[in-house]
């Protein structure tokens, strides 16, 4: 399975590349753990790298990557009297996945990545990558989004709810 996503997500980069006229996004986000990740992780920041091209005049498909890392946390237990304090590790990851954005209107677009999260970190080996977003264009260069991220994993999911800030070449 890891196989075929991996290689679904790469024939999406190649295809992009194949068109003569697309558009690349850079953006950075910031995220909030939520379920099994938010206990082991306060926060994460991450870098978002697409590459889109234009299907139709309301359909863009391509590539996207990035790195995200979700910053550790450190917890405090109190046992009999003793204070124990327990740090987790960061956890790292790489997504390599297919892109497709809808322009529902001039400004305002829903879209989703999904393929495959390469597992940085030890112990960490990575999983099935989805990501849904709506996101607005302030101009033609800069835009906002908002977005949801889970990864499933053997033993379990990693999921954030982010913000992001993109920008278009």
């Amino acid at each position: 399975m890891k196989k075929l996503l991996f290689m679904a997500a790469f024939a999406a980069f190649g295809l992009s590349t194949t068109f003569a006229q697309g558009s690349f996004k850079v953006g950075v986000n910031f995220a909030l753990p939520i379920g099994d990740a938010g206990d082991v992780s306060s926060f994460s920041l991450g870098l978002d790298a697409a590459y889109l091209i234009e299907i139709s005049e309301k359909f863009e498909v391509g590539g996207a990557t990035g790195f995200t890392n979700a910053f550790g946390k450190t917890e405090s237990l109190s046992v009999l009297g003793f204070e124990v304090e327990s740090d987790f590790e960061d956890v790292q990851f790489i997504p390599v996945a297919a892109a497709a954005r809808f322009n529902a209107t001039g400004k305002l677009y829903l879209g989703a990545d999904v393929g495959y999260a390469i597992g940085i970190n030890d112990g960490n080996d990575g999983g099935f990558y989805y990501r849904p977003r709506v996101g607005y264009s302030f101009t033609d260069m800069i835009g906002a989004n908002v977005s949801y991220t889970g990864i499933s994993a053997d033993g379990g999911d990693w999921s954030t709810i982010g913000l992001g800030v993109e920008f278009t070449f």
